[in-house]
């Protein structure tokens, strides 16, 4: 990344003293219009790779098809521009929020996620030329014959995703009508929430209603559009600049063959309903992401608790040493990572370090630092407890007989300790593979992530969460039917 970086920054500066040579050429030998490169003009993005970042839970501009591929309005649109431009697109799935927080920590070139452009983004963010106009419409529940219109409104709660066009009307109009908004950050949340009776209306991006009651979302729309803001392309303030100009350039390109509105037609048009399926068409579909999403879980989780072991243990006797360094370490180590939020690290490590430090770090990386960092706090105290649960007589006597301090612990204390913690090192680990759902927030591929974009696309959250939560049932009772056998096995 530090390499493609400079060669940017390199064909950068050779740009400009390009544009400046054109321009004195243009002077002395009276060149005109196109053959004079302004100055200023952005480097070429042809022949580079970007890394854009999304949010696949917003169909139909961008979710994930039944095979697992990342599709939509937005998909298509970055992938055409970038045929046509000449560069390569790396996509990643980050969620909306963890997207942005990407891009202005430098993890991603670009976003494209159905992002409209207002004054505020604009002071953080550079965007391109808008690529569709959007508005906002309400919705009720299929069933609800009685909320008509915003008047129907008093008194009663509806929702919006937090961030969006949809929910700036609904609070722009809340005390006019007297109700209360509720933001959650994804539109299939939002739609269970009013099938649920917990909100009595969503208010939406009209596109994205329209696809989703195409999909029988359970759905149905109550009001006229109302025009909303322009989506567009963003990158961070001042960075990528031959990035924008290639967007907007292809996206122009787009429009004048025709592509683009076959794209918009694809998906706008006539929304392909969803064919009826039963729940095992459902788990037959969805089995195969699901597998590679229990894989990652599974990974990461022996990963983490390996290291998280090897740390836990290392405080866990830093906390009964003489040596009062020693303890104050581990005893500051328990309190920062047992006394802080487990998602605030996932977002430090992939997130902050890369703003501190100006170089990205592997997904990977961040999940299990998260992780075992966490978990690694709370061994130390089982570790801890443990070893001050064995009699201290037990380390009087081996050391009336003549074995020094290390020795007792190791032959004596330490065997009697072990088997008192076995049993909480192993309901740790069960904690830290349900933990590992919480990675989802910065797009990590585990089960629940895996879950969350298939019903991003079906609108089937209760089954497909169903299915999730069998998943980790099975998974968890073998995990631990494991791991008490070798229990028994070592600790007889």
């Amino acid at each position: 990344m530090q390499t493609q970086t400079q060669a940017r920054g390199l064909r950068r500066r050779t740009g400009a003293v390009v544009a400046a040579l054109a321009a004195v050429a243009a002077l002395l030998f009276g060149a005109t219009g196109a053959a004079a490169q302004p100055a200023g003009l952005p480097a070429s993005a042809e022949g580079e790779t970007y890394v854009i970042g999304t949010d696949t839970t917003f169909a139909p501009f961008e979710f994930r098809d039944s095979s697992g591929e990342m599709t939509g309005i937005d998909m298509d649109l970055i992938r055409a521009i970038g045929e046509s431009q000449g560069f390569d697109v790396e996509i990643r799935s980050l969620g909306f929020n963890a997207a942005l927080q990407a891009l202005s920590s430098g993890q991603v070139d670009g976003v494209i996620a159905g992002m409209s452009i207002t004054d505020e983004r604009q002071e953080i963010y550079d965007f391109s030329e808008p690529y569709f106009e959007s508005g906002v419409q309400m919705a009720v529940d299929e069933n609800d014959d009685e909320t008509r219109g915003y008047e129907d409104l008093a008194g009663k709660t509806v929702t919006a995703k937090t961030g969006s066009e949809g929910e700036a009307y609904a609070k722009s109009i809340a005390e006019q009508y007297g109700f209360t908004v509720n933001s959650l950050d994804q539109s299939a949340t939002m739609y269970e929430l009013v099938k649920s009776g917990n909100a009595v209306a969503v208010f939406d991006d009209y596109p994205v209603l329209a696809y989703g009651i195409a999909q029988n979302n359970g759905l149905k729309t109550v009001t006229d559009k109302v025009p909303g803001g322009s989506y567009g392309f963003a990158v961070d303030k001042g960075q990528n600049p031959e990035l924008l100009a290639a967007f907007n350039d292809g996206l122009a390109e787009l429009k004048a063959s025709g592509e683009y509105q076959r794209i918009l037609d694809e998906y706008l048009a006539d929304p392909a309903a969803a064919q009826p399926s039963t729940f095992l068409d459902l788990l037959t579909s969805s089995m195969p992401a699901l597998m590679k999403g229990l894989g990652n879980t599974l990974l990461v989780t022996a990963i983490s608790f390996a290291l998280a072991m090897v740390l836990g243990l290392v405080f866990g006797f830093f906390k009964v040493s003489r040596n009062v360094v020693l303890r104050g370490i581990a005893t500051t180590f328990v309190n920062i990572f047992r006394g802080t939020p487990l998602l605030v690290w996932a977002f430090f490590f992939y997130f902050g370090i890369p703003q501190l430090t100006g170089q990205p770090i592997n997904i990977w990386v961040a999940a299990v630092l998260t992780l075992s960092l966490n978990s690694a706090a709370y061994i130390t105290e089982i570790v801890r407890g443990s070893i001050q649960s064995v009699d201290p007589g037990q380390l009087e006597a081996s050391r009336s007989l003549g074995l020094g301090y290390g020795k007792s612990m190791q032959k004596v204390v330490v065997p009697q300790a072990f088997k008192m913690m076995t049993p909480s090192l192993i309901n740790q680990l069960i904690i830290m593979l349900k933990d590992s759902s919480l990675l989802l927030a910065i797009g990590f591929a585990e089960l629940l992530y895996q879950g969350q974009q298939i019903y991003a696309a079906n609108f089937r959250i209760t089954e497909t969460l169903f299915i999730v939560a069998v998943i980790y049932f099975v998974a968890i009772m073998l995990l631990t039917k494991l791991a008490n056998a070798v229990d028994r096995r070592f600790n007889k």
